[in-house]
């Protein structure tokens, strides 16, 4: 799991932290009245957080009004309370942990606060939700920056993305390689994860990062883990398992996990309700 390592440090220092905030390649087929191109987007680090051991990023559902208490995402890897265990969905839990909100050029311009952990799991998926104290129009009127929104479809296949860390304010541009049955990873497995391409190097710290679609903006997955030694299905060496369970391993080759089921979990005011029609996340 991409959680900060000492050799991270060695890669950040090779590699430098002031990369600019990448933006997608012009579309190759000029627009036309009748099929105009879609609009491609700067991605920048507008919205995004860094937490004391991990990436993540102030997001809000495609229904999410102003008066709504923000959510912020990250893994459930990177709870301050440590790893859930195989099985466990944590709910409701009271949190005070705090956030460093980032502007689009990765300065860091305030502090969030969470309330509670409205959910974490390491279950089926890697993802952890906390409610706020501030709302989604008290942050943009605070700070002049809007939450990133989660798409509500399930990625695409070659879809162009960049990974955007709060934690190194670091960016890291690829394309969805493809979907992954089962990813195991020592006691935990995830359904239908999302690999990466290779260009997509992503080290210690990234854990938790917002997964962005270049052409939208919106958030299509949060990054997670990588098989770093090639090991097989092993702490940070997840393999791939396929529905014959036949074992893949990818060493250097890095995952995320999709989002879109998220919204359907959630009801007004950022009420989490796992119980609503469409709601597939895992339950306690």
């Amino acid at each position: 799991m991409n959680k900060p390592l000492l050799a991270a440090l060695a890669i950040l220092a090779t590699a430098g932290t002031g990369l600019a905030p990448a933006v997608a390649a012009p579309t190759a087929t000029a627009p036309t009245a009748t099929a105009p191109a879609p609009a491609v987007r700067a991605v920048t680090f507008a919205g995004t957080v860094s937490l004391s051991n991990c990436s993540g990023s102030v997001v809000r559902l495609p229904a999410s009004e102003d008066d709504d208490p923000a959510l912020v995402m990250s893994n459930g890897h990177c709870l301050e309370t440590g790893f859930p265990a195989a099985g466990q969905v944590i709910t409701d839990r009271a949190s005070s942990r705090t956030f460093g909100l980032l502007n689009s050029a990765g300065t860091k311009v305030g502090t969030l606060r969470a309330s509670k952990i409205a959910y974490a799991t390491m279950t089926d998926t890697d993802v952890s939700l906390y409610q706020l104290t501030t709302t989604y129009g008290q942050i943009r009127s605070t700070y002049g920056i809007s939450a990133l929104t989660l798409n509500a479809t399930h990625p695409v296949a070659g879809t162009a993305i960049t990974v955007v860390s709060g934690y190194w304010k670091r960016t890291y541009a690829c394309n969805v390689d493809g979907f992954v049955y089962r990813l195991k990873e020592g006691q935990w497995t995830w359904k239908d994860s999302v690999r990466y391409t290779s260009a997509c190097q992503t080290i210690g710290g990234t854990s938790g990062s917002p997964v962005l679609d270049n052409a939208t903006g919106r958030v299509v997955a949060v990054n997670n883990t990588g098989n770093e030694d090639g090991g097989r299905c092993t702490d940070n060496n997840p393999c791939e398992v396929d529905q014959n369970g036949r074992v893949t391993v990818r060493q250097g080759i890095n995952y995320a996990q999709e989002t879109y089921q998220i919204p359907a979990c959630f009801g007004l005011d950022s009420k989490l309700d796992l119980s609503k029609s469409g709601c597939v996340l895992p339950k306690p």
